[in-house]
């Protein structure tokens, strides 16, 4: 995909969209430690916002890694791309929350004291979340980022894009597919609770990686299988209609965001808008406001009289953009333009 061909669609808007909605989830949660006033689960009393948000970005970026590697699957390339996405901008924002915005939320002396430097690096290099000493001990989700546990998740999501790719799991279709209904296949099982044979899978299974991994592979199958639907107004009113029934639905809200709403998203994602053409020639923010949100949110509860979720957002919303932005400008984008360093790009390369 070209240059002006990754400007005629609409990701860069909707990941925004969905960093903000996690945002607008946490606002109420961050403050009561429970779901009672988050929009969506008022609406459907199954997923939260920041959930539906959390699978769509795993549905838009499973889309956009696949495309990278069957465009041009070179392993040291595709993994150079990958970690320079990822980690500049998760280590900085790491290194914010453990030597500036944790020390607000402890006495700072005995948290230096009992902070180990060698489960920071430790954390940095597995894409953990901080692993530090207790800190804000009186609020409600006493954690400095509690978002970060997704970055994990995503990048083991790459790692094996580039693994079954190198096993030609990309190039047929058909293995992709079937990895990706086995995925769904043992997310429906753990949620029957049916019995396992092996302890360790029962591990496995309860780990969120099972969900996201299975809605990521579900955005590679609306890669490799572009050729196969075409987007139009009526599927998407279907589509919308199927997922807005199924949302009321604790097991299969899931599998609805996964085809259903992976439509819609991917009919929004690629329908020209002239309102957003400008916007989506604008550098992608998105990555900063979901690593600062919750530590921002933080802050603000500890520091400020109880706020309205509507005024906790706005308020979040007015810093974590800017620093969003410094994060894309001076950490996120330099770094990436050494992605082809000392290789020429092939003609069509994705990101």
């Amino acid at each position: 995909m070209g240059t002006s061909a990754r400007h005629q669609n609409n990701f860069n808007l909707l990941r925004l969209v969905l960093a903000l909605l996690v945002l607008l989830s946490h606002a109420p949660e961050l403050q009561d430690g429970d779901r009672h006033r988050e929009l969506l689960t008022q609406l459907f009393h199954t997923l939260s916002f920041g959930e539906l948000a959390v699978d769509g970005f795993f549905l838009l970026s499973g889309y956009l890694i696949v495309q990278s590697w069957d465009l041009d699957p070179v392993p040291a390339l595709f993994l150079r791309k990958r970690v320079l996405r990822i980690y500049p901008g998760f280590i900085v924002a790491s290194l914010v929350c453990i030597y500036l915005i944790a020390p607000l939320g402890a006495d700072a002396a005995r948290y230096f004291a009992e902070l180990s430097t060698a489960k920071v690096a430790l954390g940095l290099a597995v894409l953990h979340g901080p692993m530090i000493p207790p800190v804000f001990e009186g609020l409600p989700y006493p954690q400095v980022n509690g978002a970060m546990w997704t970055i994990m998740r995503e990048f083991a999501c790459y790692l094996a894009v580039m693994l079954i790719g190198l096993a030609g799991g990309v190039r047929r279709r058909g293995v992709w597919l079937a990895l990706t209904l086995t995925g769904f296949g043992a997310y429906l099982y753990a949620s029957f609770g049916l019995p396992l044979p092996w302890a360790p899978l029962g591990l496995l299974l309860e780990d969120p990686i099972v969900r996201l991994g299975s809605l990521f592979f579900a955005g590679g199958c609306f890669y490799l299988y572009r050729d196969a639907y075409r987007f139009t107004p009526r599927a998407a009113l279907v589509a919308g209609a199927i997922l807005l029934a199924a949302m009321f639905s604790h097991r299969y809200a899931e599998l609805a965001l996964a085809s259903c709403g992976a439509y819609l998203l991917f009919y929004f994602a690629f329908r020209p808008m002239r309102l957003t053409a400008t916007f989506n020639r604008l550098p992608d923010v998105s990555y900063g406001v979901y690593l600062y949100g919750w530590p921002v949110q933080t802050l603000l509860l500890a520091y400020l009289p109880p706020l309205s979720p509507w005024a906790m957002l706005g308020i979040a919303g007015l810093i974590v953009l800017p620093l969003s932005v410094l994060s894309c400008y001076l950490v996120e984008q330099p770094l990436l333009r050494l992605k082809h360093t000392g290789r020429a790009v092939p003609a069509g390369a994705g990101t």
